[in-house]
């Protein structure tokens, strides 16, 4: 089993697609940029990804699979690997949370906690 990590540290910055999204096809894109960032003491290769996403309504999917866009990357100790990927939701509202699993150059499996994040339309949330 894993160990839970925390000196690997996951922030999210979301973004609202308007002009691929569509209210009345209930068609709502969103893009979400995630940094991840080593301040372990060695250097972390990102094996895998699971993320449970709900929309407004309570609907849940899950979507899980190896490394993130097509890749497995590798990140030395203080260094961060960045990429952007994204969502469709059936609502103007939802929410992600995941994890990564990860291996060290030990070969030690880490379990590193993707944290809630919330999907919204501009002016959805206060």
């Amino acid at each position: 089993m894993p160990d839970s990590c925390s000196e690997v540290n996951v922030s999210v910055n979301t973004t609202f697609i308007a002009q691929q999204s569509n209210e009345s096809e209930q068609r709502y894109v969103f893009s979400y940029e995630i940094t991840i960032k080593n301040t372990s003491k060695n250097s972390i290769k990102l094996l895998s990804r699971y993320w449970l996403i709900t929309d407004g309504n309570g609907e849940t999917t899950t979507v899980s699979g190896e490394g993130v866009i097509g890749e497995q990357p590798t990140i030395p100790v203080n260094h961060s690997f960045q990429y952007t990927s994204g969502c469709v939701l059936k609502t103007p509202i939802g929410f992600m949370q995941g994890h990564y699993q990860m291996i060290d150059v030990n070969e030690k499996k880490l379990k590193v906690a993707i944290p809630v994040f919330s999907l919204a339309m501009p002016n959805m949330l206060h």
